[in-house]
């Protein structure tokens, strides 16, 4: 085959660098984003914050002719004239700025402010340190911290350290005492009876039941540490002692055959059990706090829904233009090209912000616009909804608006949500029409908080209901529903009334 010139015509998606960054940018979640825009200070000297009371003016001053109104050299001077420096300040006017030495009697924080004035006092009741500085606190530093102030000798301490290093997040023992003594060295002749007796101490350790083997054991050393004229105490006992499997099972007609308790006894001794916690480690909270910041607010003024972006979480940006006017047009320099090529990169990075913030306002516009009837009454009012049906709203596609509503929030009179929880599957209806899940789920759960506790509803009833009002779910449906919302089955949901 000769080789041979061919004209072909046609069409082609490129990834421009604009665009990659406009994409980037829009997946961002607020943090993420005000992280994004910090480092962009940082780095480019063509952008600067827009700060409250300034007049926004992103004009750019390389374009429509406005560097010839203003030659850059008669700017240069200018700044220079009235920029002032260490040269061109006299000597009395550089004292007058920066004192040689403070007042008697003064301090620095009087003459000049810093980050620490903006605390509280304190004397103020409502400033709490602890709370606003400290860090979590894990279960085996605060066991650490009581063992600290035990009195107990070097050998019984290294086995408690030990011990506490083996408990979990949940309170609980995880290793065997015969495990635990066999880590010890053999010279340090350490008996498996030492260890227990140590067990016993660090079992009488803040939270109560801390330190427990089994589930038993951890409910009866909370039992053990109550008033001893607690109403009911000894019954209570003895049935977690010995009829521990039989409640766990809801056996309660066999419960009182063998306890001879009458049915309001045992509901007292339930009521009782009911108020300790099988899980002591989780008082102890190790985990800092998350803070969410929502991208969109959305109230309703006169009858009416309105959809604003929050401007605290999109701080604005501009070029700016003392700088921007030192580029030169037609100068090649190493130094005017770094500087057009930041002034650029400004102009794309805040293109890319607006065009984030105009595609989050039409999504979110159109999400408050499907979904009034969730505003005004709730979870049982929201309405089916997919990717498609935004996207087909807003005139783009299904991957953009994934981006958009991923880690994304908005802020409701109802609470703060994430934009995709108001997408859901639907469910036909028996008119023809559809229901959403998230409804279906609100029903659900409206439906077990009303049941009988003696008689619990089973998923096959809950299902039969749902057929009443209309919506066709079968129980297996119901079934992943009522687990989704983290409701037990009613074999576990019958309560002895």
């Amino acid at each position: 085959m000769k080789p041979s010139l061919v004209l072909k015509m046609g069409q082609q998606l490129t990834m421009t660098p604009q665009l990659q960054q406009a994409i980037r940018l829009l997946q961002l979640s607020t943090l993420d984003l005000q992280q994004e825009i910090q480092e962009a200070l940082e780095s480019n000297p063509m952008l600067e914050r827009q700060e409250d009371g300034d007049d926004f003016d992103n004009s750019d001053p390389m374009a429509d002719g406005a560097e010839s109104a203003a030659p850059a050299p008669s700017k240069e001077e200018s700044y220079q004239e009235t920029t002032p420096t260490v040269d061109n300040l006299e000597d009395g006017e550089w004292g007058e700025r920066i004192p040689n030495e403070l007042p008697v009697d003064t301090a620095w924080e009087d003459i000049y402010q810093t980050s620490a004035s903006s605390l509280p006092s304190n004397d103020d009741d409502e400033w709490d340190f602890t709370t606003r500085t400290s860090t979590g606190e894990s279960l085996q530093s605060h066991l650490l911290w009581q063992l600290n102030l035990a009195p107990m000798s070097d050998k019984d301490r290294l086995i408690a350290a030990t011990l506490i290093d083996c408990i979990n997040n949940d309170g609980y023992l995880e290793e065997t005492l015969e495990e635990v003594t066999e880590s010890f060295d053999p010279e340090l002749d350490i008996e498996l009876d030492e260890v227990e007796v140590v067990l016993h101490r660090i079992q009488q350790f803040e939270p109560a039941g801390i330190g427990a083997r089994d589930l038993r054991e951890c409910l009866l050393l909370q039992l053990r540490q109550l008033p001893a004229n607690t109403s009911w105490l000894n019954e209570t006992q003895r049935v977690v002692s010995d009829y521990l499997e039989l409640l766990g099972s809801r056996d309660y007609a066999q419960l009182m055959r063998r306890t001879k308790l009458k049915e309001d006894e045992l509901r007292q001794v339930i009521d009782l059990i009911q108020r300790l916690n099988p899980r002591p480690g989780s008082q102890i909270e190790s985990s800092e706090p998350e803070y969410v910041v929502p991208d969109v607010i959305v109230r309703k003024h006169n009858d009416r829904w309105l959809v604003e972006l929050n401007q605290e979480a999109m701080p604005r940006l501009r070029v700016n233009p003392q700088y921007a006017g030192f580029v030169k047009r037609a100068d090649s320099s190493a130094d005017n090209t770094f500087m057009r090529n930041q002034l650029q990169e400004a102009r794309w990075f805040i293109k890319s912000l607006q065009s984030r913030n105009e595609t989050l306002m039409k999504v979110a516009t159109q999400i408050v616009e499907h979904q009034r009837g969730f505003l005004d009454y709730g979870d049982e009012a929201m309405k089916p909804l997919v990717l498609h049906d935004i996207a087909e709203a807003v005139g783009m596609h299904e991957s953009t608006i994934s981006r958009v509503t991923t880690q994304k929030f908005m802020h409701t009179p109802r609470g703060i949500y994430e934009l995709k929880y108001f997408f859901s599957s639907h469910v036909s209806t028996s008119e023809g029409g559809e229901c959403s899940s998230t409804a279906i789920r609100a029903i659900i759960k409206k439906l077990v908080a009303a049941e009988n506790a003696k008689k619990p509803l089973s998923d096959s009833k809950i299902a039969g209901l749902l057929e009443a009002q209309g919506i066709q779910v079968a129980r297996r449906t119901v079934a992943k529903y009522r687990e989704s919302l983290g409701i037990a089955p009613s074999s576990e949901r019958k309560r002895l009334m």
